[in-house]
């Protein structure tokens, strides 16, 4: 497959399950939080329920729309900023001198020590339990990655002749980084940027389903993988199945258009893959 092509199939995809939790009111044929006990437990293609009920007899088609909303907009906030974060990080530490640019770094690689799921817990008994507790741990965690990656990719530019022909010019220190420097490293900030949404709506999915994150009822795509392994014993798999199958799809979209977006902005790569 061509990799325009392979960006193009992975836009559809994100781009379709963006809409749809953007028309959620519309689309969705049921109050995703309506419980009705007496339609618990139906299957798929059930009457009036296409992809059946929980626990709970609340609609499963309803929830994974409504849960869209939430799981996509953590996950893109996460990205975000982490990697404005983390390229700013980089781009500074990059071009100081080596006392900055050595303590830049060696904070960043402090942050490595830490595991996300800590780093929650503890948020968790600060804040509480929500939405704001998932997004500041996954960008705490992956704030040292996008730094490193930048960083190297600052380092590569720093001796260009573009960039000693600014300083010849009298052009100031952020004046090279931000109008120079970084115009020639987005392309590399974007592609992995792009990557790390498919991670982070993984990492945002397992948190609630640890009840860190998003709480009920409120839907979730973690939260509802949650809820229902604890029914797969009973032999009803789909509360669980279906919202992992979106999780999985989601992921592997946004991971798959990183790929194709590196391709694009790196030709070799593409060249070296035939």
């Amino acid at each position: 497959m061509r990799v325009n092509a392979q960006v193009a199939v992975a836009l559809l995809v994100i781009a379709g399950f963006v809409l749809v939790g953007l028309l959620a009111p519309v689309l969705a044929p049921y109050d995703p939080d309506l419980a009705d006990g007496g339609v618990k437990y139906l299957g798929v293609g059930a009457p009036g329920h296409l992809l059946g009920t929980d626990e709970l007899g609340r609609d499963i088609l309803s929830r994974l729309i409504w849960g869209g909303r939430t799981s996509l907009v953590v996950a893109l906030a996460a990205s975000l900023s982490s990697t404005v974060a983390g390229s700013v990080l980089a781009l500074v530490a990059g071009f100081s001198g080596d006392r900055t640019a050595g303590l830049i770094m060696r904070t960043v690689d402090v942050m490595f020590a830490f595991p996300v799921i800590i780093i929650a817990l503890v948020l968790a008994v600060i804040l509480g339990p929500g939405t704001p507790v998932v997004v500041l741990s996954i960008v705490f965690s992956a704030v040292p990655y996008v730094t490193r990656v930048v960083f190297a990719e600052v380092k590569l530019q720093r001796g260009r002749e573009y960039v000693e022909a600014a300083r010849s010019l009298g052009a100031g220190f952020f004046s090279i980084l931000f109008r120079e420097v970084l115009p020639n490293v987005l392309a590399q900030i974007v592609v992995y940027g792009t990557g790390l949404v498919g991670g982070m709506i993984v990492f945002s999915s397992s948190l609630s389903a640890l009840g860190i994150g998003v709480q009920p009822p409120t839907a979730d795509w973690g939260r509802m993988i949650s809820e229902g392994a604890k029914v797969i014993i009973s032999g009803n798999v789909y509360p669980a199945l279906l919202p992992g199958l979106v999780v999985l799809v989601v992921a592997l979209a946004f991971n798959w258009l990183g790929d194709g977006l590196r391709d694009v902005f790196d030709p070799r790569r593409r060249r070296a893959g035939r």
